[in-house]
């Protein structure tokens, strides 16, 4: 019996030997493959870890690439802005200079207009106060062709004295004892010649006034007293100046003066029948006025 439980035990034992080697065989396997699968899990964890990280990496990346697009973006927006906040005030600034220019321009323009313009009111007043007026009264001619180189020398204005009833060839023969001028001498009363008209249009712009007639008698020609009486030569420069064949100048630019009664009488000129014009313009010159 115990020879058997012996062989028993024995042959117990190599079953168990051989029951626990394949025992353990079979957890080795087990434990090499439980092993690799950790190792397989491990690799698998370090590369979601590493997988994790390239992708925070890459969504880093991506993240500092948009926020320096942007910053590129904005940049750009602020440079184009500056520069067209620049341009617009380069413009505005310019366009503000150019209406300053253009308001200079006007001003000057205005104030050469306005210069311009006082320089002719002046040169106005200055002509309008200082016009010339030859009156005369001519009775053949004589009178009238010296009195228009008296307006040419001075730029002066004509007025002819007219008879309401002109004398004719007849009229003017102091010859004949029944003329219309014999008579006339010989009764003053008959001087008082009705005339066409004595009244000069813009009369108060004359400063000076020559008066000029043929010699009658040693006196001015009658016809020219009406003129000188119906007008008023207050203010006034007066010059007498008279045409005869053989008779001088006389009392007839006195008479004539007391006859006004107003004016600054001058000292006036005689000048022969068919006076040449160099002479009467060299007079005129020689008055200074």
């Amino acid at each position: 019996m115990r020879r058997w439980f012996r062989r028993s035990t024995s042959r117990n034992n190599g079953n168990r030997d051989k029951g626990n080697s394949g025992q353990g065989n079979g957890s080795k396997e087990k434990r090499d493959a439980k092993t690799e699968i950790e190792i397989k899990k491990n690799e698998i964890k370090k590369w979601n870890k590493e997988g994790g990280i390239m992708m925070k990496a890459k969504k880093l990346f991506a993240v500092i690439l948009t926020g320096i697009t942007a910053a590129g973006l904005l940049a750009g927006c602020g440079s184009a802005a500056g520069s067209q906040t620049q341009s617009t005030s380069g413009t505005e600034a310019s366009t503000t200079e150019e209406a300053q220019s253009t308001s200079g321009t006007e001003t000057s323009t205005a104030e050469a207009a306005q210069s311009t313009s006082d320089t002719e009111a002046s040169t106005t007043e200055e002509a309008q106060s200082g016009k010339v007026l030859v009156v005369y009264y001519s009775a053949t001619g004589n009178t009238g062709e010296v009195a228009g180189y008296i307006a040419d020398a001075m730029d002066g204005d004509l007025f002819e004295v007219e008879p309401a009833e002109p004398y004719t060839d007849e009229d003017l023969n102091w010859t004949d004892d029944n003329s219309r001028v014999t008579r006339e001498h010989e009764d003053e009363s008959l001087r008082n010649v009705e005339l066409v008209s004595t009244t000069v249009e813009d009369w108060d712009s004359y400063d000076t006034v020559f008066i000029g007639y043929p010699i009658w008698w040693g006196i001015a020609a009658w016809p020219m007293d009406t003129f000188v009486e119906a007008n008023d030569f207050t203010g006034k420069t007066v010059i007498p100046f008279c045409t005869s064949a053989s008779s001088g100048l006389g009392e007839s630019g006195e008479l004539l003066a007391e006859l006004a009664g107003t004016g600054d009488w001058l000292e006036g000129e005689r000048f022969r029948s068919g006076a040449d014009e160099g002479d009467v313009q060299e007079w005129v010159e020689g008055l200074g006025l």
